[in-house]
């Protein structure tokens, strides 16, 4: 018998010596039949061959590709059960590797299940096909089908066609306001390749270690959130779920105690997101951010205020030797976390409010230990579903010093 659902997507059980066994597209309360792939000395993992006594909530995936694509890990779970499994993995890792004994949730906040990302990824097959990794990573695999993207996405990516083109690394599609779309070519080659689309409504921009290059339309697609435009450049991150990215902002404003003479930090702070709406909560706001098309993209977005300023640098070079007394900080690091000297750097400051928007949780609850021997405590917690039918858990977390106020 299945017991718990586990950070990636899997489920646990125990092999009669008492091993664990990790069985992918199983779920908790099941009988199934498997094949052992894997063995370790205190675990072993397995392929599964058939659900001999399905769980009560287990749907039927939606994709014909779902089990061979590594992009999905729960389309067979109803959910409502997607939403408790996610809260249940981050509760069990803050409280087995975070020391924090009981982690004070809100309700999860529930995202559109389909057809919500703004940005999608391909790679390209032996034979020049657009294509997803396989679960295990090793091959690409050519797609008919995703109901991850946006439409817009949909209705174009079916009619691109390239040749087999050696050092293209990644074709990503990206989805701004006005249904402006942006064809991004990721490459290793410093000279584009020939695509024609002519036919089609979209920008394409050449990435390589030369820099962007525009080969049609624009070098950004703007996207719009609670009703603000941001410019995002081909090389710049934004999140992906734009709906839930707005609420995410709305959790933000609505729990902190934002003040007009408060000082803001926001660490990792890309193209503005988060600062362009605390900058206008706030007396003084400093971004840091490492990546230059990303700081391009901040100035742009927060022309507007006399009161923000920008360090173009590695958050762990900054954050050591920066003068300043931030009533807040607020991070949101990439999936590895914290740096020891970021985190080191930001306890130095001893904000009285932290705000930690995390997209993985056994990095949230390293760092988590670290924040709470560094006087730190959580005040509260909020499961975001960025992303449905994965096993990838974002979330915002709220803390405050030991001295308070």
């Amino acid at each position: 018998m299945l017991t718990t659902l586990t950070h990636g997507g899997e489920a646990l059980g125990r092999l009669p010596d008492g091993r664990a066994i990790f069985i992918p597209y199983a779920l908790p309360g099941e009988r199934v039949r498997a094949r052992v792939v894997a063995e370790k000395p205190r675990y072993a993992r397995a392929d599964l061959l058939e659900v001999l006594s399905p769980a009560p909530e287990r749907d039927q995936p939606r994709c014909a590709h779902f089990g061979l694509c590594g992009g999905c890990h729960l389309q067979h779970l109803r959910y409502e059960q997607q939403l408790e499994a996610k809260t249940a993995i981050l509760r069990d890792q803050l409280q087995r590797i975070g020391g924090i004994s009981d982690p004070p949730f809100l309700p999860a906040a529930a995202g559109q299940p389909w057809n919500y990302r703004n940005h999608v990824q391909f790679h390209l097959t032996g034979e020049g096909s657009l294509g997803y990794f396989t679960r295990r990573g090793e091959d690409v695999f050519p797609i008919q089908e995703c109901h991850l993207p946006e439409m817009p996405i949909n209705q174009v990516w079916p009619q691109l066609e390239f040749e087999h083109i050696p050092g293209l690394e990644r074709i990503g599609i990206r989805l701004g306001a006005e249904d402006d779309l942006q064809l991004i070519l990721e490459s290793s080659d410093l000279q584009p390749p020939e695509i024609n689309v002519e036919d089609l409504p979209i920008s394409v921009v050449h990435l390589s270690p030369a820099g962007p290059l525009v080969l049609a339309g624009s070098q950004a697609v703007q996207m719009k959130v609670l009703e603000r435009t941001f410019q995002v450049s081909a090389g710049s991150f934004f999140q992906v779920n734009t709906a839930a990215a707005g609420e995410m902002v709305r959790h933000l404003l609505g729990h902190l105690p934002l003040t007009p003479n408060m000082q803001v930090l926001d660490v990792y702070c890309g193209v503005g997101l988060f600062s362009a709406f605390l900058a206008q909560n706030a007396g003084r706001l400093v971004g840091i951010e490492a990546s230059p098309a990303a700081c391009a993209d901040f100035v742009v977005n927060l022309d507007e205020f006399a009161n923000v300023e920008l360090y173009e640098a590695p958050a762990e070079d900054v954050l050591p030797a920066l003068e300043l007394k931030p009533d807040l900080v607020l991070v949101d690091p990439p999936r590895a976390g914290l740096t020891r000297p970021a985190l080191d750097g930001i306890l130095r400051l001893s904000a009285p409010w932290l705000a930690y928007i995390s997209c993985d949780p056994a990095t949230l609850a390293r760092d988590a230990g670290r924040l709470k021997q560094g006087g730190y405590q959580l005040e509260q917690i909020t499961v975001f579903d960025l992303f449905p039918q994965t096993d990838h858990i974002e979330s915002i977390s709220l803390w405050q010093t030991a001295k308070k106020g």
